[in-house]
């Protein structure tokens, strides 16, 4: 691939970061922080493109496609392929991890983590995640939950036994390490629903423990008082 190729491909590398950056689009692939480190690669990309092309299409006083054998080479056409990938990139937008790597992945919550938690929110229902209700429910058993009400937000999959749990996906970086939280659901449990369907759910603790059919770990389970569908939120990893 020739010079000019590849100052396009940067240029559109380089748009196709900026464009994901700039909107929620970023979201779907790496955690909510890293927002400036991707602006500021995707403008290097850009800048290193128009210098590229800057480069090979000012004025030359020799032709650059001529060698000293007085014949013209030409860069295979092939690698213009390598453009497809990045139109995927400016064209095509994958939804987040959702149900399907739910199932396919353990949950993440399968060692020991400190037990020293904080106090629950003052407000009734107490809002809290995924991850912080079940950290709590298996390491804490409960203890910092008390006989509150929590209410958690998450999607819906479908668990090794048939029944709906609720998960959430947390990432250490990007969705590359993306593993989900669940959480099994007893009471007033969600029905008629698809999986992937996004629920605000209110409840209390449960000492019910489950197990993951995937790596055989631990699944808390929250006593669930009533349920609403909500919209898909613009941040869908804890």
């Amino acid at each position: 691939m020739n010079r000019q190729a590849q100052g396009v491909l940067l240029l559109l590398f380089g748009g196709a970061v900026l464009r994901a950056s700039l909107t929620d689009l970023y979201l779907r692939y790496v955690k909510e922080g890293l927002r400036p480190f991707l602006i500021a690669a995707g403008l290097l990309l850009v800048v290193a493109a128009i210098m590229t092309l800057w480069y090979e299409l000012r004025p030359a006083a020799d032709d650059p496609a001529v060698e000293h054998d007085g014949h013209p080479h030409h860069e295979p056409r092939v690698g213009w392929l390598l453009i497809l990938p990045v139109l995927g990139l400016l064209l095509v937008a994958p939804p987040a991890l959702g149900s399907y790597a739910a199932s396919q992945s353990g949950t993440a919550l399968n060692a020991p983590r400190q037990s020293d938690y904080p106090p629950l929110p003052d407000a009734d229902p107490a809002p809290v995640s995924v991850l912080d209700y079940a950290a709590r429910a298996l390491f804490d058993r409960g203890a910092s939950i008390g006989d509150r009400r929590v209410q958690l937000t998450g999607f819906l999959t479908t668990g090794g036994d048939g029944r709906p749990i609720l998960a959430r996906m947390v990432l250490s970086c990007c969705a590359a390490d993306g593993r989900p939280v669940k959480l099994g659901l007893a009471g007033e449990v969600p029905v008629g629903l698809p999986d992937d369907t996004w629920v605000e759910v209110v409840g209390r603790y449960s000492d019910r423990i489950g197990r993951d059919p995937v790596n055989d770990a631990e699944i808390p389970y929250l006593q669930v008082e009533s349920w609403r569908r909500i919209p898909t939120p613009k941040q869908q990893y804890d």
